[in-house]
């Protein structure tokens, strides 16, 4: 069997690893445009704010030895550009030489992730404007803040990226502001746990512009909507992900309404022979059923492990989509799963809230924090439905937990009864966890 892999960061290269595992004679190939593969994307904030100091850390495998340990083909530098379904071949365009030729497939799998949105301002070419999306983009940041040594930046969009950024931005010593549209940061969150982040963020030294927009820029002058102006000697665009379907609308491949190309629960596409994963793949909801897209990268990982095992004739099928995420804000996290209030009241779903607030541990021992955890549950049936958690350690934990309650379809009463691991330093006899169970009582 051919197989050929579009992509080779997260989905693709994982992809074309576990196919390896199962489909040891299978010849793959696996073409990126880009000039790095397999990177964590997730780590690239980190390793501008100086917090990963070697850049190459995030770099888990190379072309070469993808080659010598799983004799798998990967060229960088190698943009896919046409989809031929009847003949099954690609076109592919070296991006440096300009040269271009085809390779045929027996199964394609589309990893091809997305862009960053990049919103224009009327005088937007007169400043210095910057996307975090790739290594490259990476790279350029970098170098900017090495030889600019700038003072302040401007982080249009708060949402996770953005505070993300925000937060080590600031902790290099560059003065930030963010404007964000919508009337909190992450915008996602429920407005209990989405006051406590603007909180954080500006005990912090974040300045944050709420519910405006860039008017328009004149160098480092930033004009907002509302009237305020911000100095800004850089500006970092963070408004969202575009996933790129191109190839595969040109192909003739259904694009769903969430923009990214709609898959079955093996993640084909309106083609059995093409696969769909990561940024770019629209899957459903769990709880719903309707289309999602979660451009994160469990999903890409997890979509991956599929696609191999029904290359395999083992199908697993995938089972919705939680949106299960993290970040962390200075000396807190923020985290979340399942679905919102504004989620529920939109599906007409009857749901009810326990919000709790509470130590993370043991109040006695020297090391603790504060958390509040909100969880939301089904008003007649009473199974969990989502939950977000604000504060110090252990909010992970939490919602991991709430995650695997709600895929095992557990009640909120049953949170009450998990018997979870105690001891000072971690956690209290009664958990937050087991308190919002015993509250929704």
């Amino acid at each position: 069997m051919k197989i050929i892999v579009v992509g080779a960061v997260a989905g693709g290269a994982t992809a074309a690893s576990q196919i390896r595992r199962v489909l040891p004679d299978a010849e793959i190939t696996v073409y990126d445009k880009g000039s790095t593969m397999s990177f964590g994307n997730c780590g690239m904030p980190y390793v501008i704010g100086g917090v990963i100091e070697d850049k190459k850390k995030i770099i888990s495998a190379t072309p070469e030895s993808f080659k010598e340990k799983k004799n798998i083909e990967v060229y960088v530098h190698h943009e896919v550009v046409r989809i031929d379904r009847k003949q099954k071949l690609v076109e592919v365009k070296n991006v440096q030489t300009g040269k271009s030729f085809t390779d045929s497939y027996d199964k394609l799998i589309l990893s091809p992730g997305g862009s960053a949105r990049r919103p224009t301002y009327e005088g937007m070419d007169t400043a210095d404007v910057f996307t975090l999306r790739s290594y490259d983009d990476m790279e350029e940041i970098l170098s900017y803040i090495h030889e600019k040594k700038p003072s302040s930046c401007a982080v249009v969009g708060g949402g996770f990226i953005g505070v993300e950024l925000a937060e080590v931005l600031h902790e290099q010593g560059i003065s930030v502001s963010v404007i964000e549209r919508n009337k909190h940061m992450m915008s996602i969150l429920d407005p209990e746990i989405a006051v406590l982040l603007d909180e954080e963020l500006r005990n912090n030294g974040v300045a944050l512009h709420r519910e405006t927009e860039i008017a328009n820029i004149n160098g480092s002058k930033l004009t907002l909507k509302n009237g305020d102006v911000v100095e800004a000697d850089f500006v970092m665009m963070s408004v969202g992900i575009i996933a790129n379907t191109e190839l595969a609308e040109a192909a003739g491949l259904e694009i769903g309404e969430t923009g990214g190309i709609v898959t079955n629960d093996v993640m084909q596409t309106t083609d059995p022979d093409i696969y769909a994963i990561g940024d770019a793949a629209e899957n459903k909801e769990w709880f719903t059923g309707k289309p999602k897209r979660v451009p994160l990268a469990w999903h890409a990982h997890r979509q991956a492990y599929i696609v191999a095992k029904h290359l395999e004739g083992k199908p697993v099928r995938i089972k919705g989509l939680l949106g299960t995420s993290i970040s962390k804000v200075f000396s807190q996290s923020v985290a979340m799963t399942g679905m919102t209030d504004d989620m529920l009241e939109e599906e007409g779903i009857p749901f009810k809230t326990v919000l709790h607030k509470s130590k993370t541990n043991a109040g006695y021992y020297p090391d603790h924090a504060n958390i509040t955890l909100k969880v939301t549950y089904h008003a007649e049936t009473r199974k969990v439905l989502g939950a977000q958690a604000f504060g110090g350690k252990g909010i992970d934990k939490r919602i991991d937990v709430i995650a695997t309650a709600i895929f095992g379809g557990l009640t909120v009463d049953d949170l009450a009864a998990l018997e979870l691991s105690y001891s000072p330093p971690y956690s209290s006899p009664k958990d937050p966890v087991n308190m919002v169970g015993y509250k929704a009582e």
